[in-house]
């Protein structure tokens, strides 16, 4: 790459590179790569076309490029993505949050508003990164939460995401369990949650074999793969759920849109009512909600 590059010249020449290997969005990969390598926004970069590379930004550049077209996922590169107006950082094996997982935080905030709710207790089980448990406790200002996973680098990620947000410490509590087998075990905490919401391993395991190499290969398996139908993670969530929620407690997850219809058909065996299946952002099956009966 030549010392004099402009950052102009350097974003047309990784767009270049990156689209000979089919990157998906090659420009907005190049403008990624060139903010984090310059530490500008995407923004500055463009009242910065004439702005010559230093050494260091140079090689820094060169390096995220060599990584992508290795296969590494462009958040792990930079190691953060956003999720709704949270910047979170993200490293592997923690699952990279996904857009649409946005809605399944917006479905727990339209059943406290309707319910006109404030000071919820909810519960997340398999929070990675942490993402809609934060999300939750910045836009719930007053709701209480604890979030769990069985990845102890994934609870320790999810603490420094917790520690960049704006709000009480002591709202949140953090724990690695087998999904909520440590609260299952004393019975205090059986039928005190007002919402339980996951989104759990759920992609089927045949269909996990096929997923794209930077997913593979960079993400835990263990965050992904479901099992031989999707739902060996969530019959048990859901069990685990009926026992902890409160009566007319919210159950939310997100799951396999070929799976849906059955996942809801299974709720019918457990003290659930109310079930709905949601759309998520291009209007396909996504995520699923119940209500605890009575207890």
């Amino acid at each position: 790459m030549n010392k004099q590059w402009t950052i102009l010249e350097a974003l047309d020449w990784t767009e270049q590179r990156l689209a000979r290997e089919q990157e998906e969005n090659p420009r907005l990969a190049a403008q990624m790569l060139a903010a984090f390598a310059t530490g500008l926004t995407r923004i500055e970069l463009y009242t910065s076309f004439d702005k010559p590379l230093s050494d260091n930004e140079r090689s820094k550049l060169r390096q995220s490029i060599q990584r992508r077209l290795e296969g590494e996922p462009l958040q792990y590169i930079i190691g953060s993505t956003g999720f709704r107006h949270l910047e979170l950082k993200v490293r592997p094996p923690v699952l990279i949050p996904r857009p649409e997982t946005e809605l399944l935080v917006e479905l727990v905030l339209e059943q406290a508003a309707n319910r006109g709710q404030k000071e919820l207790h909810i519960l997340e089980i398999g929070t990675g990164t942490g993402a809609i448990a934060l999300a939750l406790l910045t836009e719930l200002p007053a709701c209480q939460v604890i979030a769990t996973d069985i990845d102890g680098s994934a609870i320790a990620l999810a603490k420094e995401n917790a520690a960049a947000c704006d709000f009480d410490e002591q709202r949140l509590e953090l724990r690695i369990d087998d999904l909520a087998s440590s609260l299952l075990a004393r019975e205090n905490y059986h039928h005190s949650f007002d919402a339980v919401v996951s989104n759990p391993p759920y992609i089927p395991t045949a269909e996990y074999e096929q997923l794209p190499d930077e997913i593979r290969h960079f993400e835990s398996r263990g965050a992904l793969d479901g099992g031989e139908d999707g739902l060996a993670v969530f019959r048990e969530l859901a069990k685990q759920a009926a026992t902890l929620l409160k009566g007319g407690g919210l159950l939310a997850m997100e799951l396999h849109e070929q799976m849906l219809e059955e996942a809801a058909a299974s709720l019918q065996c457990l003290p659930f009512f109310g079930v709905q299946i949601h759309p998520d952002l291009t209007a396909r099956p996504r995520f699923l909600t119940a209500l605890r009966g009575e207890v």
